[in-house]
């Protein structure tokens, strides 16, 4: 898990839940390994369903059953699903955002990171990953084995709802500078490698993934996933993700 020093995120959350649009710089760091440096606003982790985007809503008509949020952030998601009456378990791997969401009402959390997942958790019916949370499978064959590790803790209509962002859909120079590099070095063109800041807290370098939606079907191919239908608001999409039936 993250130590303190190590969970911007962590910080970040918590610090807009203490201060919000009073909050002098309410915005997190995302620092890219060629350099490249962009921000992330806070408040977005805290919107409403209304303020949602469009297919994130509709995405919420295909969760069923107990729900598994990964990567629950400040616990928008698990809130919402937990309002409509469904079994929700948030996980993340920030001690300081599950605290927030633990504060904001979310009923069950867990501190794990997305390879700490088994079944000592239980059996999930709909496992969400969505704040463009495809990012954490890593990697090609990464989200392969990770793909097969969510099989083994979802039921037979398990279902995964998950988007990302589509890193072909810019003309950047910088982009399309650094998914050459990617290339060159055998990783997948939006296979990023980051980490976050925030204040004094730095997390360590992660690799983040971000894929087209060929990309994403490539990947699913031998699991037990295929998609069962996507949902676009422009770069970002939402995947519907349905278990293979057993032969």
């Amino acid at each position: 898990m993250l130590k303190d020093s190590q969970d911007a995120f962590g910080h970040a959350v918590h610090d807009y839940f203490e201060e919000g649009l009073q909050m002098r710089r309410p915005f997190e760091t995302i620092e890219r390994e060629d350099g490249f440096v962009d921000t992330d606003r806070l408040d977005g982790y805290f919107r409403e369903f209304r303020e949602w985007l469009p297919a994130e809503r509709h995405a919420m008509r295909f969760a069923r059953g107990r729900v598994l949020d990964i990567g629950s952030g400040a616990g928008r998601h698990a809130l919402y699903l937990q309002g409509r009456g469904l079994d929700v378990l948030a996980v993340d791997n920030s001690p300081l955002a599950l605290e927030v969401c633990r504060r904001r009402g979310v009923r069950n959390t867990a501190l794990r990171s997305i390879s700490g997942l088994d079944s000592s958790l239980g059996i999930f019916d709909t496992v969400l990953m969505l704040g463009q949370n495809f990012g954490l499978l890593q990697s090609h064959e990464g989200a392969r084995r990770l793909l097969r590790r969510l099989a083994r803790i979802t039921s037979d209509r398990g279902r995964i709802i998950t988007d990302t962002n589509d890193i072909y859909a810019t003309t950047l120079p910088e982009h399309l500078a650094y998914q050459r590099m990617n290339i060159d070095r055998g990783r997948m063109a939006g296979q990023v490698r980051i980490r976050v800041r925030y204040k004094k807290y730095t997390t360590p370098w992660f690799d983040y993934l971000q894929v087209s939606k060929v990309e994403m079907e490539e990947i699913l191919g031998p699991t037990d996933w295929s998609v069962e239908r996507f949902l676009d608001s422009g770069p970002v999409y939402v995947a519907i993700l349905k278990k293979r039936p057993k032969l």
